[in-house]
């Protein structure tokens, strides 16, 4: 049985602990949070009142003799919390995307784990999501043909949703903290790993973005192009844009984040179009309308996955079974460090490509660079803070009309709804 140790009791502890709840080969046997009340509430939720909290994780570790560790804190920690646990043994490290705020950090945890023999996993659980996975198998059997774009809207609305602790939202606002924005960096990390996984790619060329700051803390709308390397001259260019909609005013009912995915892939044979992913499981979802999969090719449209859970929460119970057989069996996690590395990079380019107002380069992404600020983010200047109180009040104007229109959707109870299978 191996134990497992999660130090950060914030929103997303909610779905990262599910995989290990339905698993027979793990054990949670203490959590770490500075706030112990939270930490008390979490484990109540999960049914796992009887279990130890510890205010420092350094104690947590040094007691409990763990095998795994899930490391879901602000991501300026993810570096020293990672270094601390392989020192003193932890063999398996899950670490919540993204895998750090510097390249630095990425290229030190990459450094020490591979000294202390310690299996490093970047927690980015879009990867396991089961409507993604089988849009992977078709590509690779080409049903489109060579790829050759990518598209994807990642669409913010109004809510209502899950319930969100404030604090969350504040250390993401800090870039030296977060790595980036909220929406680029942070929620971002998903939307490429998507980019590069669905489209066969380790990494891009170089980007080119632009990024609006009009609610004062979130980094969108933004749009982010990039070109995808070719292996040779008579390789035909292949590019990919990510869309970020904040739309506020819009009336969006999920279980879960107030944002969703919806994906375009153009190939030489036909057009993928794939329909939601961290809203899945909610009314959307259910209507013929929106079918996870449609396929056009040889002048016919298709439709694939509507047997398929489209509930977001798989996505994490797929993502720590995986993990749990990495550490039970061998093999290599997903992401590993330095591909988590690479989601790093790429998030980054954006955000420095805004800042520069111009295209930046793989090869410019380098820690070097990072510590001579030749590709530093830093945090935007000259922003309208006054926007923030207006964003605001037409999300609450929006969401009370909704409620009184009737387009409610019932409030998620994380111990009754999503520990069951």
């Amino acid at each position: 049985m191996l134990r497992v140790g999660i130090i950060g009791c914030g929103d997303i502890a909610n779905l990262n602990v599910l995989g290990y709840l339905h698993s027979h080969d793990t054990e949670i046997v203490a959590v770490s949070d500075t706030d112990i009340n939270k930490a008390r509430e979490k484990l109540e939720q999960w049914g796992l009142r009887t279990i130890k909290i510890y205010t420092d994780y350094k104690e947590m570790v040094s007691r409990e003799d763990l095998d795994i560790v899930e490391i879901l804190t602000p991501h300026h920690l993810h570096g020293p919390m990672t270094e601390y646990c392989a020192k003193e043994g932890i063999r398996g490290i899950s670490v919540q995307k993204p895998m750090a705020h510097t390249i630095s950090d990425c290229d030190n945890m990459i450094k020490v784990c591979e000294e202390e023999k310690v299996i490093l996993k970047v927690y980015e659980n879009f990867r396991f999501y089961p409507v993604y996975l089988r849009a992977k198998e078709l590509l690779e059997n080409g049903i489109i043909g060579n790829l050759l774009n990518f598209r994807i809207n990642s669409i913010n609305a109004g809510g209502p949703s899950m319930p969100r602790d404030l604090k969350s939202t504040g250390w993401r606002r800090k870039f030296d903290i977060c790595g980036g924005g909220p929406w680029v960096y942070d929620d971002g990390i998903h939307k490429f790993s998507m980019a590069l996984w669905l489209m066969g790619q380790e990494r891009v060329e170089q980007v080119y973005s632009w990024i609006d700051y009009f609610s004062a803390i979130w980094d969108g709308p933004s749009y982010i192009i990039w070109r995808y390397p070719r292996n040779n001259d008579d390789e035909t260019p292949r590019y990919g844009i990510f869309e970020i909609t904040i739309a506020p005013n819009l009336y969006y009912p999920t279980n879960y984040y107030v944002c969703d995915e919806y994906i375009e892939i153009s190939g030489t044979k036909g057009l993928m179009w794939i329909n939601q992913c961290t809203c899945g499981g909610n009314f959307i979802s259910k209507s013929s309308q929106f079918p996870p999969i449609i396929v056009y090719n040889n002048g016919e449209v298709n439709t694939y996955g509507n047997e398929l859970p489209r509930d977001w929460r798989y996505s994490f119970i797929n993502s720590t079974e995986h993990f749990i057989e990495v550490m039970k069996s061998g093999g290599t996690p997903i992401y590993n460090g330095e591909q988590g590395k690479s989601l790093t990079i790429f998030a980054k380019m954006a955000h420095l490509s805004d800042q520069k107002k111009g295209p930046i380069f793989w090869e410019e992404m380098t820690s070097e660079n990072e510590i001579n600020h030749s590709c530093s983010v830093e945090e935007p200047k000259n922003i309208n803070t006054a926007e923030l109180s207006r964003y605001f009040s037409r999300i609450r104007k929006d969401l009370k009309k909704g409620k009184q229109a009737g387009l409610i959707t019932k409030e998620l109870k994380y111990d009754k709804d999503l520990l069951v299978e």
